[in-house]
């Protein structure tokens, strides 16, 4: 029997909230298991007893941001995963975001299954993320990359840790146990993950794998 993976959405403005819950209600096994949340505090107060497997967080809401929620439920609920799922791009919302514990960064102008994918690969414990928002994390680790280290490397070739952290995967691992078996965090893990989806030009570890492995 499928599992049903159990949603929440903390989203403002009621075009999107309609949007979104359109797109939940198209797949059998997702559940939204309340009304959409317009704003933080009222986030706050439920979803701790809701206990949803995944929450879709907006940026820009009224009162506290997105990220301030996510900070405070990721504290009180460390076993959700948080998908960030709004118009915002810019560099600081990104990094924010991450550092604050979304699990995911999704731009509402993906196609619907886009963002279903994304669910699903969140789920079983991978990161998706939007390809603009995968560039500017790149972008963000060649500028802290050594100078002696070649900025072509990073960009076009998979380096050998890289090419463990894609077998591993392949093999059905999850992050936290790839990145056990690597001896690194699994933030770290993370950061491999978003630089090999640009170099492969791929949004999620399934095309990744596919690309790699494939003819």
């Amino acid at each position: 029997m499928q599992k049903t993976i159990t949603i929440v959405i903390v989203e403002d403005l009621v075009d999107h909230q309609f949007f979104l819950n359109t797109i939940i209600s198209s797949v059998p096994e997702f559940k939204s298991i309340h009304l959409p949340f317009s704003c933080c505090e009222d986030a706050l107060e439920k979803i701790p007893s809701l206990k949803p497997d995944i929450v879709l967080m907006d940026i820009g809401l009224p009162g506290l941001s997105g990220i301030d929620c996510i900070k405070k439920l990721k504290f009180l609920c460390p076993e959700i995963k948080f998908m960030i799922c709004t118009v915002h791009n810019e560099d600081e919302n990104v990094f924010e975001a991450l550092k604050a514990g979304a699990d995911s960064y999704i731009l509402k102008n993906s196609k619907p299954y886009q963002i279903i994918d994304a669910i699903r690969e969140l789920y079983i414990g991978n990161a998706p993320i939007s390809s603009d928002i995968a560039r500017k994390i790149l972008n963000h680790l060649s500028l802290s990359q050594t100078t002696n280290q070649h900025k072509s490397n990073l960009q076009y070739h998979i380096t050998p840790k890289e090419a463990e952290v894609l077998n591993f995967l392949s093999q059905g691992h999850t992050y936290q146990e790839v990145a056990d078996k690597l001896y690194i965090s699994v933030k770290t893990l993370k950061r491999h993950v978003y630089t090999i989806y640009l170099k492969l030009h791929v949004d999620n570890k399934t095309e990744a794998i596919n690309k790699y492995f494939g003819p």
